[in-house]
C-alpha cells in the first residue's frame, strides 16, 4: 500500500522540480564581437542623410514574476531614452550620414527615422526591434535583434564601453547596408520629400497640394515650390530654427546619457550577478529538497516492508528521515537566500530609478521634460513656433 501511494507521488514531485530548473536554464545566446563597418571615404553632403532616431518604446516587462524581478517600468523608461542615444552615437561615428540627432515619437520632418521597441532587457538580455523608414514613406527594414552576455562581461569592459555594442554595431551596419542600395537620385527625393513634408506639417493650406500619399502610403512629389517662393524660404527658415531647437533637446538627451552611464551600467552588472546567483540557488535548492523527499520516501518503504521489530533496520529508516528532512530544510534555506537575492534585485531597481529622474529643461522660455510625455512637450513646441511666426512667414494660425 505504501509503494501505491508514495511512489507516485516522489515521481510527480521529482518531475515537477526538475522541469521547473530546466525551463529556467533555457538561453538563446548571441556570441561574438560585431565590427562596426565605417565609409572609406568622404561622402558628398549632397548625398548625406539626417537621420532622426526616435526615444524607443518601453514595451512590457515579463509576466512571470522570477523574470522580471528587479525590473520596472521607471527602468524601461529610462531605457527607452538611454539605448536610443546608444544607438545614434554608434551611427554618427561611420561617417555614412549626416547629421543623427534623437527625437521624441510622433514627429514630422525627418529623412531618414529610426524607431524601436524594447523586448527584452535584464542586464544579461537585451532585446530589440528596429524600423527604419524614410521621408518618401519606403520601410528599410523592421527587424529584431536579439544579445546575450555573461555577467563577467561586466568585469571587463572598461568605461563608456557598453555590454551590447555588438547589437548596435548589428544595427548599424544594416541601415548602411541598405543606404548603399540607393541611387542619389533616391537620396534626392527622400531630402525633398522631408522638406515638403515639414511645411505641409507647419502650414497644411499651403504645402499639402504639394505631396501626394499612394494607398501604401508612399509620398510622391506632384509639384515643387518656386526657388525664390518667399513663404517657402520662411519655411525653410523656420525648419533651421527646429532643428536648432531639437539640437537644444540633444544636448539635454547627451547629458541624460553621460549622467545615466555609470548607474545604468552597475546596475546592469549587479541585476545580471544576482541573476546569476539566485538561479545557482534555485538549482541547490531543487537538488536538495528532491533529495529529501526521495530519502523520506525511500526511510517510509523500508519501513513498511519490514517485518517486526528491526533495530538495524529501523536505525536506518530514522536516520533516512532526519538525513531527508534536514535536506527538504536545507532546500527551504536555499529558496529563502534566492528571495533576498531577488529582494535585492528590486532594491537595486528602485535605487537606480531614484537616480534616473527625467531633466528638465528651458527652451525658448518653454518648460520641455524628458520623459515619455516628451512627444507631447514637442507637439506644443511645434504649436508655439507657428504661433511665434505666424507674422513673419505670412500664414494665418488657421494654416498652422
Amino acid at each position: 500500500m505504501i509503494t501505491k501511494y508514495f511512489y507516485p507521488l516522489l515521481v510527480f514531485l521529482s518531475l515537477a522540480l526538475l522541469s521547473g530548473c530546466a525551463t529556467q536554464g533555457m538561453k538563446r545566446n548571441i556570441n561574438g564581437s560585431v565590427p562596426v563597418n565605417k565609409s572609406a571615404t568622404e561622402i558628398p553632403e549632397s548625398q548625406l542623410l539626417d537621420v532622426w532616431v526616435e526615444v524607443f518604446d518601453p514595451g512590457t516587462l515579463p509576466t512571470n514574476s522570477k523574470e522580471a524581478a528587479g525590473l520596472s517600468m521607471d527602468i524601461r523608461k529610462a531605457e527607452a531614452r538611454y539605448i536610443p542615444e546608444r544607438l545614434r552615437a554608434t551611427m554618427e561615428n561611420t561617417g555614412y550620414w549626416g547629421a543623427v540627432r534623437m527625437v521624441p515619437r510622433g514627429m514630422e520632418g525627418g529623412e531618414l527615422l529610426v524607431s524601436g521597441v524594447i523586448l527584452e532587457s535584464d542586464g544579461e538580455q537585451l532585446a530589440l526591434r528596429i524600423t527604419a523608414s524614410d521621408a518618401t514613406g519606403r520601410q528599410w527594414f523592421s527587424s529584431a535583434y536579439k544579445a546575450e552576455v555573461d555577467a563577467s562581461v561586466y568585469q571587463s569592459i572598461t568605461q563608456h564601453e557598453d555590454a551590447f555594442q555588438a547589437l548596435y554595431n548589428s544595427i548599424a551596419n544594416d541601415l548602411a547596408k541598405f543606404l548603399g542600395t540607393l541611387q542619389a537620385g533616391d537620396i534626392t527625393a527622400i531630402r525633398r520629400i522631408a522638406e515638403l513634408r515639414f511645411a505641409a506639417d507647419l502650414a497644411p493650406d499651403a504645402f499639402s497640394t504639394y505631396l501626394q500619399r499612394g494607398e501604401k502610403g508612399k509620398y510622391s512629389v506632384v509639384r515643387l515650390p518656386s526657388i525664390d517662393d518667399p513663404m517657402y524660404q520662411r519655411v525653410q527658415a523656420i525648419r533651421e530654427r527646429d532643428l536648432l531647437m531639437i539640437d537644444t533637446l540633444n544636448g539635454h538627451y547627451d547629458n541624460f546619457y553621460r549622467e545615466m552611464e555609470q548607474p545604468y551600467t552597475e546596475w546592469r552588472k549587479a541585476r545580471s550577478t544576482e541573476a546569476v546567483a539566485m538561479r545557482k540557488l534555485q538549482k541547490q535548492a531543487t537538488t536538495r529538497t528532491l533529495l529529501g523527499v526521495a530519502a523520506i520516501v525511500g526511510a517510509i518503504f523500508i519501513g513498511a516492508s519490514s517485518d517486526g521489530y528491526n533495530s538495524g533496520t529501523d536505525a536506518l529508516t530514522n536516520a533516512m528521515v532526519l538525513g531527508g528532512a534536514y535536506a527538504v530544510k536545507s532546500g527551504m534555506d536555499k529558496r529563502s537566500e534566492a528571495k533576498i537575492n531577488r529582494d535585492a534585485i528590486e532594491e537595486l531597481g528602485l535605487s537606480f530609478t531614484s537616480e534616473a529622474q527625467p531633466l528638465v529643461v528651458e527652451v525658448e522660455g518653454k518648460t520641455l521634460e524628458l520623459t515619455g510625455s516628451a512627444e507631447t512637450q514637442y507637439n506644443q513646441w511645434r504649436g508655439l513656433l507657428r504661433q511665434i511666426y505666424a507674422t513673419e512667414t505670412g500664414l494665418s494660425e488657421e494654416n498652422g
